[in-house]
């Protein structure tokens, strides 16, 4: 992490600017007698209140500000109106103009000098300057001392560095113009406060950087940037027009400032050469720092002391790395120090920009004025600008063609292909790689053995869960047949094999359809071990690996193979060299055309409108000869590369190495739809064996729950059977004087069939206080009668089927043929639920249904790979 702060701290001392100061300008009046004259009166008092508040607003900048955030709003709206007003009224000292108004304005650096213009451009350059200065005071406003206030700071400063930046490039030049101009909004000054305001934001950036503990190398490069904004403006503080304009404090502060933050990036960058033991370049940097700081304290004169006690405390700290560095390089590393001259800059990197102004200071959306354009400058405008597209037009058709041609041409000559093949660098065609790597991403075919396994594992857990239900059935049917063959005729419910038909009969079409898949995934892992050859050419990376290259003649007369490649190699960087020039001159084109706006020329003109447009189409006349000498360099150098070609073709025997290519994108092709063949009828396995897993997994739990009330039905017929059994024993004891014995140990709890239906009701009889209701609720009359089911039972098995899910299919001739299983219809047996909540079979008999109401198969023959569309195994019927 970085070192302490070695100056900063006490160093934040930053500069401001001051705004310009003016005289009182009446604008209302002169404005308002041109709009009477030149339009109407009644389109004066139309545009009153737009008059009233451009008045307001000048009025307003003549006095001092309230709050610095206000000043920087009306300083944009006023100047926002001036673009308006420059494009509507002629303002110059011509007779036929605006000749009344002048503007005047103070020099901000020497307040005795001044500026008089009857212009807008002193104006809107006195503006944009004041706004830049604003900026800067907002700056120095904030709270320096947090992270918070120090990051405001830098959205100011930028923002004043982007006013200054505007006014240099868009108003510095019309503004210095004339006999009458100060040196405050020239270009040259405009400039200079750019780069110290970037350079104070700079500083705010690399005093959060220390705050947060970066490491030695980030803060070496922010502070090394810090120091080349300051040295850009103060090489500009030292030349014309500026040199004698500035107070020596201004050029000291600069000067200081510039060698404090190189002598910084000198300490940071010190430290991280230290851990690095590269003890002798650290050594050197240190002594650089030093002799820097040394060099500026002699121009100290009327600098701030916080500035000249940071330079103390940092040379101090320079000076103690330094000897450190000295002894251990004595007695350690014996290191030879390079000089100075001879080490690399130091590496910076910057933080910040100017802020782009033309969003914030764009006037195309004001009102102010809108109604207010001369109608023969609107059509002159609209005529110009339909020849300028025009022009646009024709030359930009002539580029896009010369682009298309040389395209064309190069494909023809299968170039630069064949050179690249010729350096071991072919390619392949676009979408043959993009389908590769896409083949690459899902694992390639060296992924397809994993997906098998799964296949595999998945069938296991069907099997399993398929083993595990029948074993349910399997058991309940062996208590069932047990206690059948215990009570003999009293055990009178339905046997299991009746209830559990339908539920065997779909487990048996389950088994089926897990044999059928078993196969269906042999042939899949056949076909994978078959094809493995042909599509392991898509595990080469990078695939163009797996191309020819174009090899060089094994013999040669001249042995000038290499001259006639280096040639062709020359000619194709001559055309790509063109193709950018085109470039270049389409953009140019296009800025050309954004930044020709002769509105104010045809404001103001007074002689033929038919004249201007000749002046100003006559700018276009060079590019357009540009672009026509673009165009005939092209085909002279595509002839020249056509015969090159022939002679590189014919060498390098080009036919043969073709028709090989050809054979590689054909085999890769293949194996990309080998590929794609096997990894969807992978997929589609996968989602099958999910989905049976689903419906053996239902059927699971059915049969659980078949079993389970079975059991109880059990428990209850047990019960029912012995209080039966129990109460025969009591009449025979009665009637015949003696007491009944228990059963013995291993004989079943049952009585012969000699015991009459009437001694089993005199029973009943005998017992009036517990009634007995029957245990099996009798069929309605026109159903055959048989043993039923309890009232709170669900029914049976079979009120309801479903389809169950075929084997999955594959692309092409299916190895997965569909089989129409045949189920007997639904019934409901003994007309009662066999459990709660009983549903029925979980897949229905296609024979069973109405046509159309077949369940949808769940896998067809897919069409066009992937399957865009697939999204589940079964519907809802």
């Amino acid at each position: 992490m970085a070192a302490p702060s070695s100056s900063s701290a006490t160093a934040n001392v930053m500069l401001a600017i001051f705004e310009k100061k003016t005289v009182t300008v009446d604008l209302y009046r002169p404005l308002r007698q041109y709009i009477a004259f030149t339009y109407s009166e009644r389109e004066a008092q139309n545009l009153e209140d737009d008059l009233l508040a451009l008045k307001q607003m000048r009025s307003d900048l003549e006095r001092p500000a309230d709050s610095l955030p206000a000043r920087r709003d009306l300083l944009q709206s006023y100047f926002k109106a001036l673009c308006l007003v420059e494009s509507r009224f002629p303002i110059s000292p011509d007779r036929d103009h605006i000749n009344s108004i002048t503007f005047t304005w103070y020099d901000a650096f020497k307040q005795k000098q001044k500026a008089a213009q009857q212009n807008i451009h002193l104006e809107k350059a006195a503006v944009l300057f004041n706004l830049g200065a604003v900026y800067s005071q907002l700056g120095l406003s904030y709270d320096r001392s947090s992270v918070d206030g120090r990051r405001q700071a830098v959205q100011a400063f930028i923002a004043a560095a982007g006013a200054f930046a505007f006014l240099r490039d868009n108003a510095a030049m019309k503004a210095s113009i004339g006999s009458s101009t100060t040196v405050d909004v020239s270009v040259e000054c405009a400039g200079m406060l750019e780069r110290l305001m970037l350079a104070q934001a700079q500083e705010c950036v690399f005093e959060n950087t220390i705050a947060k503990g970066s490491t030695a190398m980030v803060c070496t490069k922010i502070a090394r940037q810090v120091g080349l904004y300051y040295e850009e403006a103060f090489a500009a503080l030292n030349v014309a027009p500026l040199t004698q304009h500035f107070d020596r404090t201004w050029i000291s502060h600069v000067q200081l400032k510039a060698a404090l933050f190189y002598g910084e990036a000198c300490y940071r960058y010190g430290l991280e050469l230290h851990q690095k033991e590269e003890i002798a370049e650290e050594i050197a940097r240190l002594k650089s720092g030093i002799s820097a700081l040394s060099e500026a304290k002699k121009s100290s004169k009327g600098a701030a002391a916080q500035i000249l006690e940071a330079i103390t405390k940092l040379e101090t700290n320079l000076n103690r790395n330094l000897e450190r560095a000295v002894k251990e390089n004595d007695r350690v590393y014996l290191m030879r120090v390079p000089s100075p001259s001879t080490l690399p800059p130091i590496p910076a990197f910057s933080m910040v920009k100017s802020m782009l102004m033309n969003e914030v200071l764009d006037a195309s959306k004001e009102r102010m004025f809108s109604s207010l354009v001369p109608d023969s400058s609107a059509k002159a405008l609209s005529r110009y600008t339909e020849m300028v597209d025009d022009i646009i037009r024709t030359q930009a058709e002539k580029l896009q063609q010369g682009s298309e041609l040389a395209r064309v041409r190069l494909k023809d000559m299968d170039l630069p292909d064949s050179i690249l093949a010729l350096e071991g660098n072919a390619t392949l065609p676009t979408d043959l790689k993009e389908d590769v790597e896409a083949v690459q991403i899902c694992g390639g075919p060296a992924g397809l053995e994993a997906e098998l396994g799964q296949l595999m594992d998945l069938r296991r857990v069907n099997q399993e869960l398929l083993v595990q239900t029948e074993e349910l059935l399997q058991k309940e049917a062996r208590e069932d047949a047990q206690f059948r063959s215990q009570f003999g005729t009293r055990w009178t419910r339905p046997q299991s094999s009746t209830l559990t038909k339908n539920l065997q009969d779909r487990l048996n079409r389950f088994a089926a359809n897990l044999k059928q898949a078993s196969e269906s995934d042999a042939r899949i892992d056949r076909s994978v071990k078959e094809h493995m050859a042909l599509m392991s050419i898509l595990d080469c990376r990078p695939i163009e690996s797996a191309l020819p290259n174009l090899a060089r003649p094994i013999m040669s007369l001249d042995a000038n193979e290499d001259a006639i490649v280096g040639a062709l190699k020359q000619s194709l960087r001559q055309l790509e060299t063109l193709g950018a020039q085109r470039a270049g001159l389409e953009d140019m084109l296009k800025e050309m055309k954004r930044k020709d706006d002769i509105l104010p020329k045809l404001m103001t003109s007074t002689g033929s409108y038919e004249d201007l447009f000749r002046k100003e189409i006559a700018k276009y006349d060079n590019i357009c000869e540009d672009i026509a000498q673009n165009i005939e360099a092209q085909e002279q150098l595509l002839l020249q590369i056509q015969a090159q070609n022939d002679e590189f073709a014919a060498i390098f025997n080009l036919e043969d190495y073709k028709a090989s290519r050809e054979k590689s994108y054909k085999q890769i092709a293949a194996a990309i739809a080998k590929f794609r063949e096997i990894k969807e009828n992978i997929n589609e396995g996968l989602k099958f064996y999910v989905t049976l897993q689903d419906a053996i997994t239902n059927i699971k739990q059915q049969c659980s729950d078949f079993a389970m009330t079975r059991n109880i039905q059990c428990r209850e017929m047990i019960e029912d059977v012995q209080r039966q059994m129990a109460g025969l024993s009591f009449q025979d004891g009665k009637n015949n004087g003696a007491y009944s014995y228990p059963t013995p140990a291993g004989q079943p709890h049952q009585t012969q069939r000699a015991t009459s239906q009437q001694q089993t009701d005199a029973v009943n009889m005998t017992n009036p206080s517990r009634p007995q209701a029957p245990y099996y609720q009798p069929p309605p009359p026109e159903q055959p009668a048989m043993p039923g089911y309890p009232h709170s039972l669900p029914p049976p098995y079979g009120s309801s089927t479903q389809q169950p899910p075929p084997p999955y299919h594959v692309a092409g001739p299916s190895p997965y043929p569909q089989q129409a299983q045949q189920q007997p219809p639904p019934s409901h047996e003994y007309g009662q639920p066999a459990y709660p909540g009983w549903r029925g079979p979980y897949y229905n008999n296609a024979h069973a249904q109405q046509p159309g109401s077949l369940p949808r198969p769940p896998y067809t023959i897919p069409g066009p790979y992937p399957p865009p569309h697939q999204s589940g195994y079964y519907k809802q019927q």
